[in-house]
């Protein structure tokens, strides 16, 4: 089975950090080491991951401003404009201050043992 996760690369400061990251607050995510715990209580050996390292994670994210961009160039006078406006605005500070530095993501291969 696959599986992607997210998962803390640091315990954020505070919940207004986790909260910055697209979490609820901390506990939505675990450290990598108790997530793959996780795994093993669950029932499941680890049998292969991919990491999303800070320059993919970079690309990933990018490429989603660069969308919200060319939507935005393309449909100016729709309703969601400054909603998405606004969320282009903001978020490459967010990603930044926050996400960047504390949130990982990574593709789990799992086996039920």
């Amino acid at each position: 089975m696959l599986i992607g996760e997210p998962y803390w690369r640091r315990i954020p400061p505070d919940e207004e950090t986790a909260q910055a990251c697209h979490a609820t607050g901390i506990d939505d995510f675990l450290l990598l080491p108790e997530l793959m715990a996780q795994f093993r209580d669950l029932g499941y050996d680890v049998v292969e991951m991919m990491l999303a390292d800070p320059d993919s994670w970079d690309r990933y994210t990018a490429a989603q401003w660069l969308n919200l961009r060319r939507w935005l160039d393309q449909n100016p006078e729709d309703e969601l404009a400054t909603e998405v406006r606004e969320e282009l605005t903001a978020e490459p500070a967010r990603y930044a201050r926050s996400t960047r530095e504390y949130l990982g993501w990574g593709v789990f291969a799992l086996m039920k043992r």
